[in-house]
């Protein structure tokens, strides 16, 4: 399915009042005729604007729903607490034994438990886990902290992208002779596995035969093996492939890197509910990070775990290698002479120790241990029963309120003659928006839109328009609306300043990503306060074939970093089903000079429509209606397939008069107060194709409102086929206020506004 994305723009809106969120909007616009695409659906809390669009709206959020937002400063470690001569666990000490310091300075600990798995008693999984066990790490599952005491959490986590089909049977082997022999009754043990996504194979449970039929599902040939591709794109040291071209798959290993990472932070962030130690089992084939490379994903990984007191077990399913230097029997001969003079046997040495490298640090920064060089993977699962057998669980709020992100270094003393003390090195701070680096703001947005929860510390509006381009493509103007009250300048030189980030995506019924925007707009005002009372609209579009879409965008203003965002269902419509072919009805009150090439509907005579999302206008201004009526009765395009494909540079050079019985289409605009007509346009016709490329007689109303009375309105658009006998009657809410507030013009790169209007309620114009 093709997609396409129109060059976007940001203008300041003219205000008809004030922002959107303080207007009394119209109520939902009615329904059209049968024959109309249905028009959309506001959300209660949301812009009232969405009736311009035909497009149907289908909002996720509800009327009274909200989200709750908390941020827990809690700091949860581990500690082991061992007799240095026999190496049992001490026991019986309390809170007051132990002394918590950070960057050397004393913490008061908060929270004090210790976890004794010889104390388990029999497990209820249905009480302990909610309804069923598969819904301990979903989102809506219901955790019985009480039941899961004494217990162990372990997660084995099948990295098969990155392990080679001899691997996977390895990792299996052992993980079914630890839940047949060493598996005893206080394990909780779930599958995981990343393959072509991440999938949570087998909850939480106690049932062994429930975990031997979920490992038995990890065949060996299902492994894709994902090996560090080629570095910098040379030939010497690689294998002769008979190529003439060694490509460099430095960003290919960058990404994937990141995708096994996120999956770790994931599963992770799925264990925050519990407050008591999880262990991860994590068999993996080795992650391999060049520089600072996809250091952001390893530090929200390890910051996920840490928050989550999840505990990483690193096991390297290669196991123990001979690294020769012309490589095994699966390599072809090497090109050059780094067989022979030591450099392959030393690439080969590093690849090995950079991909254990990162599962060592995970291990270590999340008080876990890794598991390198061996093909005996026993030694894994009997240290995490080791670790987690008896342990305390200390809390701490740190006094360090500063959220910048630096690592920080815990050091516990206990009370006790010979102890030794096991516990993890340190955790990193959070960070916030004006300590995060560039790589961490961008993922933080792509976080944000991959959420299921909505952010709303930005408030964000959105319209979705459709035109058609051939019968099988329609071009979606999508306008963005924030309130610019809600985005803080920062003076630069004699200008105040400021920047949004804006990501958005647009999914198929599948689920599938078919488009996607992103931009960074600036914005540089004379004064702060002239943005206050108006809006900033940002325009963009896609280019999408008929049928169901999901499109969500995200904003976030770049000086205290808060987001917003607007997510709904689209439809587009397949026009060659009804009897009457009309585009959405675009309302604007700004027409500004464009100059730039663009193919976009909404730039016409070199001026740039700016829809109004909100359908509020003053009486000191114009309103400017756009549609487009598509194959007419006697255009000679009344087959839809005569226009499929058609490309503008097809369309004859000029269009003459209609013959008899040709292009006939009416057009007038009434407006309605309650029951009752208060104004109707005069009748507009056009007995000819304007835009013959698309098939269409495309209309362009101009109506001043100065002897328009201030009100509610509702806004028929008459349209009627003379010569086919079709007619449609869309109708849309608007609002006129009084008001002469002083006309403002958009910002760069669309300088410039139409005139204020000084006429009576006359319409002009005609079907181009």
């Amino acid at each position: 399915m093709a997609a396409m994305l129109a060059m976007p723009q940001a203008v300041f809106a003219q205000a008809a009042a004030s922002a959107p969120q303080q207007q009394q909007g119209p109520p939902q616009q009615k329904q059209a005729p049968q024959q109309t695409p249905a028009p959309a659906k506001a959300a209660p809390n949301l812009a009232p604007n969405l009736g311009s669009s035909d497009i149907s709206v289908e909002s996720s959020q509800t009327e009274g729903n909200f989200t709750l937002r908390v941020n827990s400063d809690l700091v949860l470690t581990n500690v082991v607490v061992r007799d240095k001569k026999t190496g049992n666990v001490i026991q019986g000490l309390k809170q007051s034994d132990f002394t918590l310091l950070e960057n050397g300075k004393p913490q008061k600990i908060t929270s004090f438990d210790f976890q004794n798995v010889d104390e388990v008693a029999a497990l209820d999984e249905k009480q302990a886990m909610g309804q069923a066990t598969e819904q301990l790490l979903t989102k809506n599952g219901q955790v019985n902290e009480a039941a899961l005491r004494n217990h162990r959490l372990i997660v084995m986590f099948f990295d098969v992208i990155s392990m080679q089909p001899e691997d996977v049977t390895r990792a299996v082997n052992a993980a079914k002779t630890y839940v047949n022999t060493k598996m005893g009754p206080a394990d909780l043990v779930a599958l995981m596995s990343l393959n072509t996504s991440l999938t949570l194979d087998q909850d939480f449970t106690t049932d062994k035969q429930a975990l031997l039929k979920g490992l038995s599902m990890y065949d060996a040939t299902d492994a894709q093996g994902f090996a560090a591709g080629n570095q910098g794109g040379t030939t010497n040291g690689t294998a002769d492939t008979s190529a003439d071209f060694t490509a460099d798959e430095s960003e290919f290993n960058d990404l994937n890197t990141d995708r096994e990472l996120y999956a770790i932070q994931t599963i992770a962030q799925s264990l925050s509910r519990i407050n008591q130690k999880k262990a991860m089992l994590y068999f993996s084939g080795g992650l391999t990070r060049q520089g600072i490379e996809n250091q952001a994903s390893l530090r929200a990984a390890t910051n996920a775990a840490v928050k989550s007191n999840l505990s990483i077990y690193s096991v390297d399913t290669a196991g123990l290698q001979a690294l020769t230097p012309f490589g095994d029997a699966t390599t072809g001969s090497l090109r050059g002479t780094a067989a022979y003079n030591g450099a392959s046997v030393q690439s080969n040495l590093d690849a090995n120790f950079q991909s254990q490298e990162t599962l060592s640090t995970l291990s270590a920064d999340t008080g876990g241990k890794s598991f390198f060089d061996s093909n005996d993977f026993a030694p894994a699962f009997q240290q995490v029963q080791r670790d987690t057998a008896q342990y305390y669980v200390l809390g701490f709020k740190s006094t360090n309120t500063v959220r910048d992100g630096t690592f920080r270094k815990l050091t516990i003393k206990v009370n006790a003659p010979n102890a030794k003390l096991e516990f993890r090195p340190g955790y990193y701070a959070p960070a916030d928006f004006k300590h995060s680096n560039s790589e961490d703001r961008e993922r933080e947005l792509e976080q944000e839109l991959a959420s299921d929860l909505p952010s709303t510390d930005v408030t964000v509006y959105m319209q979705a328009l459709y035109f058609r381009q051939d019968v099988d493509h329609y071009f979606i103007p999508v306008e963005l609306v924030v309130p610019g009250s809600q985005i803080p300048f920062q003076q630069g030189g004699n200008r105040d300043k400021a920047n949004l980030d804006i990501i958005g995506e647009v999914k198929d019924s599948a689920g599938h990503v078919v488009a996607n925007a992103r931009d960074k707009v600036k914005l540089a005002v004379d004064t702060a306060q002239q943005v206050r009372s108006r809006n900033i609209q940002y325009s963009t579009g896609f280019t999408l074939a008929p049928g169901k879409y999901h499109v969500k965008f995200v904003v976030r203003e770049n000086i205290n970093g808060k987001m917003g965002s607007f997510e709904t269902d689209i439809f587009v419509p397949d026009l060659t089903k009804l009897p009457l072919k009309m585009s959405s009805v675009v309302l604007a009150s700004q027409r500004v000079p464009f100059t730039k090439h663009s193919d976009s509907p909404l730039v016409r005579d070199g001026l740039q429509w700016v829809p109004n999302v909100s359908h509020v206008f003053r009486q000191d201004q114009h309103l400017y209606f756009l549609y487009e009526v598509y194959d007419p009765k006697g255009s000679g395009v009344d087959n839809p397939a005569a226009v499929k494909g058609k490309k503008k540079s097809d369309a004859p050079a000029a269009v003459g008069a209609a013959p008899a019985g040709g292009v006939r289409v009416l057009t007038s605009i009434e407006f309605l107060n309650g029951t009752t007509k208060v104004f109707e346009t005069p009748l507009v016709v056009s007995t000819a194709l304007n835009e013959p490329a698309k098939g269409a007689v495309a209309f362009q109303l101009d109506l001043p409102l100065t002897d328009l009375k201030a009100g509610l309105y509702v806004a028929q658009v008459n349209v009627i086929d003379d010569t086919g006998g079709g007619f449609t009657f869309p109708r849309m809410a608007i609002l006129v206020k009084e008001g002469a507030a002083p006309v403002v013009a958009p910002v760069a790169p669309a300088p410039g506004v139409a005139p204020a209007p000084t006429t009576a309620p006359v319409p002009t114009g005609s079907g181009h």
